[in-house]
């Protein structure tokens, strides 16, 4: 029986699960939707859900809960009858928005020779 001795973490990588759970977070599209409507400053919940087409009630609560534990959004609530509830972005989720923009530019500028790749590849594979 061959046995192999696990090899040594590569420092290189760093916390892989941590920064996957992170990547998992900010790559997700309600985030970052969210994150670059809340860009123009604060917001309340019914105007982020109606600026953010497709996404329902209990997604966005979701988002904005995983976007506060995270530290990128505040959740400030106002003494007022009813309760009004403001969500911002922090400073974290501030710095979120240059590169998400930039990744959106990326996808932007590509969807032409994406949309050529998908067709040859369907072309490809019902040939």
């Amino acid at each position: 029986m061959d046995v192999t001795a696990p090899r040594p973490p590569n420092p290189a990588h760093g916390d892989c699960s941590k920064v996957s759970q992170i990547l998992s977070r900010v790559g997700d599209k309600w985030t970052v939707l969210v994150v670059m409507m809340l860009g123009d400053g604060p917001r309340r919940f019914n105007e982020i859900r109606r600026s953010v087409d497709g996404i329902s009630q209990q997604m966005l609560t979701r988002t904005l809960r995983g976007l506060e534990r995270d530290g990128m959004v505040t959740r400030t609530i106002f003494p007022t009858i009813p309760p009004q509830v403001e969500y911002e972005l922090t400073p974290l989720g501030r710095s979120l928005r240059e590169p998400v923009m930039a990744l959106g530019n990326w996808a932007q500028a590509h969807i032409p020779c994406i949309d050529a790749a998908r067709i040859e590849y369907d072309r490809r594979k019902a040939g």
